[in-house]
């Protein structure tokens, strides 16, 4: 079959089928029908001729108005004598086409009703050729097609295959037509470019026109197979910025750079070099850039921070002579501001001729994203008193700036100008100002303004709950979120993330559940975000589990995700999983980023994990984070907490930059490691530098002051906070409470808590401890009283601190209280609480009720069997103590270095030197004889079991020693009466620079007088005075008398207590009547009866003491009557105990105790030894 194609313009025949008219009101509807039967004089018809009966007809209209134009079939009838007559249209039609198929493809009248869309549509991907009536679909290159079905439609696959830029307006008559009307159109276009929008630089496809007519909307394509052939010569000559400002020709552009957004691609891309080489290239061949050009590569230095490239655009402009340009200045000062460069930004705003709208805003955005917003506002009045009207867009700038900077007034005197000029009503200026009180902290002024806008929208919900949850209001943003839902808005992803946040803060974790369940229904829960944040809710509700099982069940994790993941494990003291999980991350091609290595350097510290720390440094190095100022703070933290404080100190010295928080990370290294005074020097080189110290600095600080008992430095760093301004933050009045207790002044403390303008349980525990630190456990317990009348609930510390309270004053009712209230605010399971209860029943002498305690509590670790352990030990139960130790042994808990100090006591109250040496090889095993604290106790349990060769051993072999070392050895020498290695082995201490103390000092005194070294002993009391190193307390007084009273000088004994510059105690008196009675001087021993007694009534030593000064005197009166005086005063003489080990085994002798099973054959022995003694004299 052939196919003739015509080309015809006779649009005046009219078409009389009653078949076409018909078909056409079946098929059509509304605006639909008179495009279908719009026929006019301007219609180019194509006729595809053939013989037969039925011809079938398409009339397609490009520009009616939809997306893809309209297409309608009709019949013709058998002799197609005319076209159906035209109606007027809003448009004409485009293009007719009649086709008579032949047999193979012939259409029969039911078939005809059939309107197939067509071919001529503009081309579309995967676009099917679809039935309207029965929804059926045809492809023409579908390979089931009929081998026919290709060659018998050739004119709809002509139209098919042209570009949209084909199909322009046509203002003639058929192809000659359109091309008459494509030549007028260029030769407007070259006449007056100025009319046209040039769009070669910013379109996005090549359907899109590269020129369009301002007015007439009409477009241009430069590659148009329609153009004429002179277009491309014009084009050749033309430049880009003649387009633009409609000036003579210039040189031609570079091809690359006429062919479309190569520019704006490479900006994108942040190829900004090669960008801005194409730029000056063009500028050097005397071409002027499109003003787009410029704004093209100042966004994309802008995007990318890119100081340099943008000052080198900026000098192209002022080159250019186009500096002067209100729309390039705006964008100039745009991209300085988003480059941190605000001076820059306001030299091009002040050199410019004249402001709008958008010059104004870019200004004030430039000084509040630096952070001035002072100078924003005042920008902003100015703006008002030029006369120009600020928008809602500048508002919402300024009110979020005032909301990232907390600047308060400033964003209570916008409020004002935004009701001044009616914005408060748009929901998204409403929103911002909820946003900015909530994040100034004023919830409650967030909350009326949200409560009164007139349109809330699921960001102004968002922006509410936010204010909630970031002030630590967690329950108001849950309660709001119900709320919220029973007003029918619709959550989205942001609002669940900060809900979820919410429950984190709280621990609450049937919340979280209850939000995750809903996030699952909502289908949220592929949202990679809300995924993270999920994981992190659970790890801080402690569930590190199921955070883990959801982050195994993740579709798609990215490194946020494996942050939340080892933040958890790190928050919940499980550092080894966080590390282990950074492994797997890095297997499975996952590049940590700034955050990720700071979680691990935590964990890292928490851990005291010093290898696998120095481990992440070399991977920061390598990374390129070290420069990092959050990094290297961290890293500085992390050394410190390891007790690397030198180098700590080295990587902060070589740090490029530190902020507040790298000072503190150092200042805390020192103060946690002891080193106080150290601390207080880096604060004075801080000040030097310039660098402000902020609230954390200060806490940081005064705890230094208070393990120093640093009063004066106190008192000048409270001067230095009130003078900025941070007494009122309750951190700070809670720490400055905590160190003027600590430096003994707890009416300072008192009178600072009592002006405190908060107060949290924190403080009223700070000061609590302060009372209870320094033997005011009265006190501690009135102020309880105090915080539950005020309404303060108390926490685990605050029951701590009262129960050492209780067991210093042996206070066992209160305690009892204490343990009521205790378990009725369910903090009994609290193993830190319920070991602390052990030590107050146990110091309350109620060692059954402790162990009682001790026994059922549901979960015991190294902490709570070392205090049950400590507790025997200290009320002279060592063999209880070290029964103790092996049923935790057996139990499977590990002791500590505390552990095995406090059973090295109970051997040495023992003198169970097999049980220490058993202790000891123990200790070498686990690696605690390094541990200064364990060493001297080793060396004091040596020396009282009678070993001072073991203990020299222990003492020579520490790798560290104090000045408790030191003394604990004097000490034991002279209880062994070594007086002269005593003496020795002082001298040797003060040669190697160590100081004595107050012990070491009774110490030696006591070698002298155990030794009867009475001229050393003088000399040794009076360098006390010389050396000023500690001041003479009652203790050395006592010595002395010891001394001059073992020696038989006890009327130098006697005028050297007279003349005592302190009020004598019992003991000092108790020595002077012990001397009396080894010499048998009565009158010296009866005055010091009578300062006994009278200082201490009830103690019976002083009456056995001078009765046997009577009765060795043979004063047998005197004796009777000072047994009288005893019974009178209802005075009662405690048993005589001794313990001996044998076999392993202790066993314990008290005085008239014959519960021993061998006690008939101790007594014979006893008897024995009695007599031999007296044959012996």
């Amino acid at each position: 079959m052939g196919w003739e194609i015509v080309h015809g313009t006779d649009g005046g025949r009219t078409a009389q089928s009653s078949t076409a008219s018909q078909i056409l009101s079946e098929r059509a509807e509304g605006e639909q029908q008179q495009h279908a039967m719009a026929m006019t004089t301007t219609t180019a018809t194509l006729i595809a001729r053939g013989g037969g009966a039925g011809e079938l007809g398409l009339c397609f209209n490009p520009d009616d108005g939809r997306r893809h134009g309209s297409l309608f079939f009709f019949f013709l009838s058998a002799d197609r004598s005319s076209l159906p007559p035209a109606p007027p249209l809003l448009c004409p039609p485009r293009l007719i086409i009649i086709i008579r198929p032949t047999n193979e493809f012939a259409l029969s009248s039911s078939s005809a009703s059939r309107t197939f869309t067509t071919a001529l549509l503009p081309p579309s991907r995967g676009r099917p050729r679809m039935d309207v009536t029965r929804k059926e679909a045809l492809w023409i290159n579908n390979r089931f097609n009929p081998h026919w079905v290709r060659a018998r439609i050739p004119v709809m696959l002509q139209f098919q295959q042209r570009k949209p830029s084909a199909f322009s307006t046509p203002r003639g008559s058929g192809h000659a037509g359109r091309l008459v009307r494509m030549e007028q159109l260029w030769q407007g276009f070259f006449s007056d470019p100025s009319q046209w929008w040039d769009n070669r630089l910013t379109k996005k496809s090549p359907k899109y026109p590269d020129f369009k007519h301002k007015r007439t909307l009409e477009g241009l394509w430069v590659d148009s197979w329609l153009n004429p052939s002179w277009v491309k010569e014009k084009m050749a000559s033309m430049t880009l910025g003649h387009i633009q400002s409609g000036d003579g020709l210039r040189s031609r552009v570079p091809d690359s750079f006429c062919n479309g957004d190569k520019l704006s691609k490479l900006c994108e891309e942040g190829r900004l070099k090669e960008a801005l080489h194409m730029l000056e290239l063009m500028v050097q061949q005397t071409t002027k850039p499109p003003i787009q050009a410029y704004v093209c590569l100042l966004k994309g230095c802008s995007r990318r921070k890119a100081l340099a490239e943008g000052k080198q655009v900026h000098a192209l402009i002022v080159q250019s002579v186009l500096d002067s340009n209100i729309f390039l200045a705006n964008t100039l000062v745009h991209m300085y501001s988003k480059c941190g460069s605000v001076l820059h930004a306001h030299k091009v705003f002040s050199n410019m001729p004249q402001h709008n709208v958008y010059s104004w805003t870019a200004i004030i955005s430039a000084y509040a994203d630096s952070g001035e917003i002072e100078e924003a506002i005042n920008l902003f009045q100015q703006m008002q008193e030029t006369g120009l009207a600020p928008d809602k867009v500048l508002f919402v700038l300024l009110l979020k700036s005032c909301a990232r900077l907390a600047t308060l007034e400033q964003g209570r005197q916008l409020h004002s100008h935004i009701i001044q000029r009616g914005f408060q009503s748009d929901v998204i200026v409403g929103s911002t100002l909820v946003n900015m009180y909530a994040k100034c902290g004023c919830t409650e002024d967030a909350r009326e303004l949200f409560d009164n806008m007139s349109e809330r929208d699921v960001v102004s919900w968002t922006a509410m709950i936010a204010g909630y949850a970031q002030n630590g209001h967690g329950k108001e943003a849950l309660a709001l979120y119900e709320q919220m839902k029973q007003e029918g808005m619709q959550p989205n992803n942001v609002t669940f993330v900060l809900l979820l946040k919410a429950c984190a803060s709280l621990a609450a974790l049937e919340q979280g559940k209850q939000l995750h369940s809903e996030i699952i229904k909502r289908g949220f829960q592929s949202d990679v975000v809300v995924g993270s944040t999920l994981v992190d809710m659970y790890a801080k509700c402690g569930c590190t589990e199921d955070a883990r099982e959801l982050f195994d069940n993740m579709s798609e994790r990215d490194v946020v995700s494996w942050n939340a993941m080892i933040a958890g494990y790190a928050q919940n003291a499980l550092g080894k999983e966080a590390l282990a999980l950074f492994e797997q991350m890095k297997l499975e091609g996952v590049q940590p980023n700034n955050v990720t290595f700071v979680l691990l350097l935590k964990a890292c510290a928490s851990l005291a994990a010093l290898e696998q720390g120095k481990q992440l440094h070399s991977e920061i190095i390598k990374r390129g984070f070290q420069s990092d100022v959050v990094v290297g703070s961290t890293l500085v933290d992390m050394y410190a907490k390891c007790g690397c404080t030198e180098d700590a100190r080295e990587l902060f010295d070589n740090m490029s930059e530190r902020n507040v928080v790298s000072w503190n990370a150092m200042i805390a290294g020192y103060a946690q490691n002891g080193l106080g005074k150290e601390a207080l020097d880096l604060y004075e080189q801080m000040k030097q530098e310039g660098m402000q110290p902020n609230n954390v600095t200060f806490v940081l600080l005064l705890n230094a002051c208070a393990s120093l008992a640093a009063l004066e430095q106190g008192k000048q760093l409270h001067s230095e906070i009130i003078k900025r301004g941070f007494q009122s933050d309750v951190v700070v009045g809670r720490t400055l409470v905590d160190m003027y207790a600590k430096c003994g002044c707890t009416e300072d403390a008192r009178e600072l808590f009592d002006n405190m303008s908060e107060r949290n349980v924190v403080s009223w525990n700070a000061m609590i401890a302060g009372y209870a630190q320094n033997g005011l456990g009265k006190e501690a317990l009135d102020l309880y009283e105090q915080m539950k009348q005020e309404g303060v609930h108390p926490d685990n510390v605050t029951f701590i601190l009262l129960l050492k309270a209780c067991a210093n004053l042996e206070a066992l009712e209160q305690g009892k209280q204490l343990h009521s209230k205790i378990i009725k605010r369910g903090f009994q399971s609290d193993l830190v609480v319920c070991s602390t209860l052990v030590h107050m029943y146990a110091k309350c002498g109620c060692t059954e009720d402790a162990r009682e305690l001790f026994d059922n509590m549901s979960e015991r670790d190294v902490v709570s069997w070392t205090a049950m352990i400590g507790e025997h030990a200290q009320n002279g139960l060592g063999k209880d103590a070290l029964a103790l130790y092996e049923q935790m042994k057996q139990e499977g808990v590990q002791p500590d270095n505390v552990t095995f100090v406090l059973l090295l006591k109970a051997c040495a109250s023992l003198a169970a030197l097999e049980q220490g040496k058993q202790l000891h090889s123990e200790i070498i095993k686990k690696g605690f004889q390094l541990d200064v604290v364990v060493g001297n106790t080793l060396v004091d349990m040596y020396t009282k079991c009678g070993c001072t060769e073991h203990a020299r051993e222990v003492f020579d072999n520490m790798s560290e020693r104090d000045v408790v070392s030191w003394t604990a050895m004097i000490a034991g020498y002279a209880k062994n009466g070594i007086a002269q290695e005593a003496l020795a082995l002082f001298e040797q201490m003060q040669r190697e620079g160590m100081k004595p103390d107050e012990v070491t000092y009774i110490s030696v005194l006591s070698a002298c007088a155990h030794s009867g070294l009475v001229d050393q002993g003088r000399y040794v009391f009076d360098s006390i005075y010389k050396n000023n190193v500690v001041t003479p307390s009652k203790e050395h007084y006592a010595c002395m008398v010891d001394l001059l009273g073992r020696a038989g000088c006890l009327a130098d004994a006697e005028m050297f207590i007279n003349n005592m510059p302190i009020q004598p105690d019992s003991v000092v008196w108790m020595t002077l009547l012990g001397a009396a009675r080894n010499h048998g001087h009565v009158e010296i021993g009866r005055r010091a009866f009578d300062r006994v007694v009278k200082l201490e009534p009830e103690n019976a030593a002083p009456y056995v003491l001078l009765s046997n000064i009577y009765a060795a005197a043979g004063r047998k009166d005197d004796l009777a009557k000072i047994r009288n005086e005893m019974k009178e005063a209802d005075v009662q003489k405690m048993h005589g105990c001794s313990w001996i080990e044998f076999d392993n085994q202790l066993h314990a002798f008290v005085v008239g105790d014959a519960t021993n099973p061998r006690s008939k054959e101790t007594q014979a022995e006893l008897d024995r030894l009695v007599g031999l003694m007296k044959k012996a004299g």
